[in-house]
């Protein structure tokens, strides 16, 4: 079905929504239409184009990074480039963990600069020891990031609408592989 671009008020795409959010937004009155699909949705007593474009009628404030990088799992992915840090193998975030490059068991804490991004074959291998204890090395010593990457949004260049082009701009990813 049909997805819809969603604008702030002042223009700036702010994400890409189902039809059926879409239509509650419409029907709450907290957007105005820019553009339509060709497509209609009917109900018993009414019907609807679906929007392709909306805007927010209320300017929505966009929360940027802040200067210190919030420690969490997808985080740590994120700065080992979803790479197991002993073989080097890229993984989906399913298939990887995080291990604690001194274990817990030797006093090793849940910090930045202990905890890599492993396999679970590797993370097996190692067990509850260093890696200098396992016979591994690191690929990369981990580290607090200095900065948060930009998030992108992602859309499919093969699967945007031509409307939807002229509120693409530099803070949106289009991947002509899609």
């Amino acid at each position: 079905m049909e997805r819809t671009l969603l604008l702030n008020s002042t223009f700036e795409p702010l994400k890409i929504i189902s039809w059926q959010r879409a239509i509650t937004l419409l029907t709450q009155g907290k957007v105005e239409v820019i553009d339509f699909h060709d497509r209609e949705i009917r109900g018993i007593s009414v019907t609807f184009r679906l929007p392709s474009i909306m805007r927010l009628l209320k300017l929505v404030k966009i929360r940027r990074a802040s200067k210190e990088v919030r420690f969490s799992r997808a985080n740590i992915y994120q700065r080992d480039k979803f790479s197991c840090q002993y073989c080097g193998t890229r993984f989906s975030a399913e298939e990887l963990t995080f291990d604690h490059v001194i274990p817990q068991v030797q006093g090793g804490a849940a910090t930045w600069e202990n905890i890599v991004t492993a396999c679970l074959s590797c993370n097996n291998r190692k067990g509850g020891r260093t890696p200098s204890q396992a016979g591994m090395r690191l690929i990369r010593q981990p580290a607090k990031p200095k900065f948060i990457p930009v998030v992108t949004l992602r859309v499919g260049v093969k699967n945007a609408p031509l409307s939807w082009r002229d509120y693409l701009y530099w803070n949106i990813e289009l991947d002509r592989n899609e």
